[in-house]
């Protein structure tokens, strides 16, 4: 039987039940879905505004890449709501981490395969181009990974 769900986290049985009645934008959820939103927006409108600037003649490839990739890390990073990423290990969940490969397999698929390139409007990037988007979207794993720091240290949605 194949498990889908994440581990529970080590701390789990050390928390006190949620009541039912308890919305699921309390302890924080609103603030991390609206600033980490503004993160990928502002990321994906500074990759368009660089590389249209720039000259990149792939622009709308490398925006594709960077919207696609910066939600492939998130899911990665929300994992837990407070342990890193690092500590939870990258393949705790098999079979998430297999969808995630999955889907960076498609993506690339999507920029490198020449007959796809008519359907989904995309242009081949070059190795600079892709390094970018990765590094672009990487910063999304590292500000969620700082705010988890940050709840652990419970300097910030301080609850009660």
């Amino acid at each position: 039987m194949i498990k889908s769900a994440n581990p529970a986290e080590r701390v789990i049985m050390r928390r006190p039940p949620r009541p039912m009645q308890e919305s699921i934008f309390v302890h924080g959820m609103w603030q991390h879905m609206l600033w980490v939103g503004l993160l990928m927006a502002g990321l994906t409108l500074l990759t368009q505004a660089w590389a249209y600037r720039s000259g990149h003649a792939h622009w709308q490839t490398m925006v594709f890449t960077v919207l696609t990739l910066t939600q492939l890390v998130h899911v990665m990073a929300i994992r837990s709501e407070k342990e890193s990423l690092f500590s939870i290990g990258l393949f705790s969940n098999r079979p998430m981490a297999l969808a995630i490969l999955v889907t960076f397999l498609l993506q690339m698929a999507t920029i490198y395969v020449p007959a796809l390139h008519p359907i989904f409007k995309t242009e081949a990037l070059d190795i600079e181009e892709l390094a970018v988007c990765l590094a672009i979207s990487a910063v999304v794993l590292l500000a969620v990974e700082i705010e988890k720091l940050l709840v652990r240290r419970e300097w910030i949605y301080r609850t009660g």
